[in-house]
């Protein structure tokens, strides 16, 4: 289990020194301005922490995830450990966007105080596989955006 804890440790130091990138919903407008190349090392750096918790590679977790299953049900007894890593390492997030002045305390204030439940409800929603892109601004029809 100290294996696991050390490698959630490594993983969001990894986090860390790749960016700080999606503070929820109200980092939305810093995303557009953030380069595809942050977005891409954070999103990996995540990945690499869920996998290091859950203790599968981030391929079988990514086809089980298409596939309907919950990253509760695929992480199991590890639901809460991953859930305690998922939310330290946003809370990392949030300060260092604080501390860079891309947020005021207030909103830092308000985004760490719903920070648990919004990784709970994550961590517990069916994603499937997305709408893939359809018609009009690239968007499917649907709340999934895959990468057709």
């Amino acid at each position: 289990m100290t294996k696991k804890f050390v490698a959630a440790a490594i993983a969001t130091g990894l986090v860390l020194s790749l960016g700080t990138a999606g503070l929820a919903s109200a980092q939305d407008k810093d995303r557009k301005t953030e380069s595809k190349t942050e977005r891409i090392a954070d999103h990996v750096a995540k990945e690499a922490l869920v996998a290091s918790i859950i203790g599968l590679d981030a391929a079988t977790i990514k086809s089980r995830l298409r596939a309907g299953e919950t990253l509760a049900a695929i992480a199991g007894s590890k639901t809460s450990a991953l859930i305690t890593a998922l939310v330290a390492a946003k809370t990392i997030e949030i300060d260092a966007a604080l501390a860079a002045g891309k947020l005021t305390a207030a909103k830092a204030t308000i985004l760490k105080t719903n920070l648990t439940a919004h990784i709970t409800e994550k961590v517990n929603q069916v994603r499937g596989p997305g709408m893939g892109r359809g018609m009009g601004k690239g968007h499917g029809m649907g709340k999934g955006h895959g990468r057709s």
